[in-house]
């Protein structure tokens, strides 16, 4: 029977899972038969994803939720770690962490928020796929490498320069790891929202002069929501996307098209 979209045993990490587009990728993830281990920053958080994942699936043995601040180096050796020894194998790795920007111009931007976005957004996802890479290649098992981008690393977003960089920063380094990490048979993908209903962006589209300005631009004529995500995240930890590496998809409605 054909059934590439069956994870069935498989060990997966989503980092940023306990909220907004990361959890709508685990819900689809262990709904496709994944043991699924969740990264947060915030302790309280990270629990109730943890519990809310666990009661949806109706098996707590299959989620797991760890507290993780992905820029610091020591606490995502640890928390991979642990993750490892919950799941067995990790098979798949989505770097989904990330932070906003604060809107601030160039000219008024400090160095010191520059780097708070650097330090999450582009350290984040290095020290996350370094330790999954270095677990993938060391069991020789191969596996999949997704990291959450933005439609800011392809387009021009005023006052978010240090934002988009970050975030073009990270497709680059997808598209080198693709072609470094091949032959370990480790796939390197990146995903790239568009406007999505999370606590993140609840401030800008819940505006109505930014909605008002942005959704005639989406020819989906609509926002996107955390369970769009849940399809393409269950297709790059699944053999379907066996021979997809160093890709960028879209997810925006068509934003970046129009």
């Amino acid at each position: 029977m054909y059934s590439p979209f069956d994870l069935t045993g498989r060990g997966v990490v989503v980092t940023g899972g306990n909220g907004g587009i990361g959890y709508g990728m685990a819900r689809a993830l262990l709904a496709s038969g994944a043991n699924v281990a969740i990264w947060g920053s915030n302790p309280a958080k990270s629990k109730d994803a943890g519990e809310r994942l666990a009661a949806e699936c109706g098996d707590a043995k299959r989620v797991h939720a760890f507290v993780c601040d992905v820029g610091d180096e020591v606490q995502v050796v640890t928390a991979f770690a642990a993750s490892v020894q919950s799941l067995g194998r990790v098979d798949a790795c989505f770097a989904n962490a990330g932070v906003s920007s604060k809107g601030t111009p160039l000219v008024d931007m400090s160095l010191e928020e520059f780097r708070r976005v650097q330090r999450v957004n582009v350290e984040g996802v290095f020290l996350t796929f370094r330790a999954a890479a270095r677990h993938m290649a060391e069991h020789g098992q191969g596996g999949s490498l997704v990291a959450t981008a933005s439609t800011a690393a392809v387009e021009g977003a005023s006052r978010n320069s240090h934002y988009g960089a970050s975030k073009g920063a990270v497709t680059s380094m997808v598209r080198a790891l693709a072609v470094e990490l091949a032959r370990h048979r480790i796939r390197v993908n990146s995903i790239l929202p568009g406007w999505i209903v999370t606590d993140m962006t609840q401030n800008a589209v819940g505006n109505d002069k930014f909605a008002n300005a942005v959704l005639p631009r989406i020819p989906a004529r609509r926002w996107g929501e955390i369970d769009d995500f849940g399809g393409i995240a269950v297709y790059l930890a699944s053999d379907a996307s066996s021979y997809a590496t160093g890709e960028q998809f879209l997810i925006d409605g068509g934003y970046t098209k129009f």
